[in-house]
C-alpha cells in the first residue's frame, strides 16, 4: 500500500491476535534458526541473526528460546532444516503479491498456498512474475511520543539515512538495505532506539482497490500471513483509510 502507516496498522492489529495464538514465536524461532544456520551463531558477525534476535526480544521471547533456536541452527542441537522459498503471484484487481516462506516440505507449502490464492481469485506465478515491482528498504520506526522531528532529522542526517517521513504516530526512517544495521547502530548510539526495525520490501507503485476487491485482497493477505510456513507477505495494493478501518474491525 502507498502509505506505510497502513501496513503498520495491519501488522499491529494482526500481530496482537497472532501473539495470543503463539504464531509470532513460531515464526521468529524459524527465522533465528535459519539465520544461525546460514551465517553462524554470533550476532556480531551475522546481521540477519542480529535482526532476528532483536525482533524476538521485542516480542518478549525468553532468552532460553532464542539460545535453543541458535543452537539448532548451528547444529549444536538437533533441529529441522528449513528451505527458503519466495512465491510470486497475483491477487484481486491484478495486485502483485510476494510471499517469503521457510518450509521443511516444499510440496506441501506450494499446494497449500495455491489453495489460499485460489480461494481469493488469485494465482501463483513463475519466479520473476512480480518481484521486479518491489524494492528492498531498511525501515526504522520511532514513536512521535518519544522523540520530536528536529531530533529525528538531525540523527538521520548524521547517520546517513536516505530519508525520514511522517508516518501517523511514528517517524519512519528509510535506509539502503546494506546500510541498515550501521544506521540503526548510529541511532542507538545517539540514544534513539527504534520501536521496530527491519529490512522489508515496498512496492514501486500501487493499485487502488475498492469494494469487493479490497475485501477479498485483505482476506488473501491475512490468510497468507496466517500460514505456518509464511514469514512475510508483500503486496502492491492501496485501500482508502476509512474502508481499511472498516475491513479490519
Amino acid at each position: 500500500m502507498s502509505g506505510h502507516s497502513k501496513w503498520s496498522t495491519i501488522k499491529h492489529k494482526k500481530g496482537a491476535a497472532d501473539a495470543k495464538r503463539g504464531k509470532v514465536f513460531t515464526k521468529l524461532i524459524k527465522e533465528v534458526t535459519v539465520a544461525a544456520r546460514q551465517g553462524g551463531g554470533d550476532p556480531g558477525g551475522n546481521p540477519r541473526l542480529r535482526t532476528a534476535i532483536d525482533k524476538a526480544r521485542a516480542e518478549n521471547m525468553p532468552n532460553d528460546n532464542i539460545a535453543r533456536a541458535i543452537k539448532k541452527g548451528t547444529g549444536e542441537l538437533e533441529g529441522v532444516n528449513y528451505d527458503e522459498i519466495v512465491y510470486e503471484g497475483y491477487g484481486p484487481g491484478g495486485t502483485a503479491v510476494l510471499v517469503e516462506c521457510l518450509t521443511d516440505n516444499r510440496n506441501r507449502t506450494v499446494a497449500e498456498l495455491k489453495h489460499v490464492f485460489a480461494k481469493s481469485n488469485g494465482t501463483i506465478g513463475k519466479p520473476g512474475t512480480v518481484a521486479f515491482k518491489f524494492e528492498a528498504q531498511g525501515h526504522l520506526r520511532f514513536p512521535k511520543a518519544d522523540v520530536d522531528e528536529d531530533r529525528i532529522m538531525e540523527a538521520a542526517m548524521e547517520a546517513g539515512a536516505d530519508d525520514y517521513t511522517d508516518d501517523g504516530d511514528d517517524w519512519l526512517v528509510t535506509t539502503e538495505p546494506t546500510e541498515f544495521l550501521k544506521i540503526q547502530d548510529a541511532f542507538e548510539k545517539a540514544g534513539l532506539k527504534p520501536s521496530d526495525a527491519e529490512v522489508t520490501k515496498v512496492p514501486l507503485a500501487t493499485i487502488q482497490l475498492e469494494g469487493r476487491d479490497a475485501e477479498v485482497m485483505l482476506k488473501l493477505y491475512m490468510n497468507l500471513d496466517d500460514h505456518e510456513d509464511v514469514q512475510n507477505v508483500y503486496a502492491d495494493f492501496d485501500i482508502d483509510d476509512k474502508l481499511m478501518e472498516e475491513l479490519l474491525d
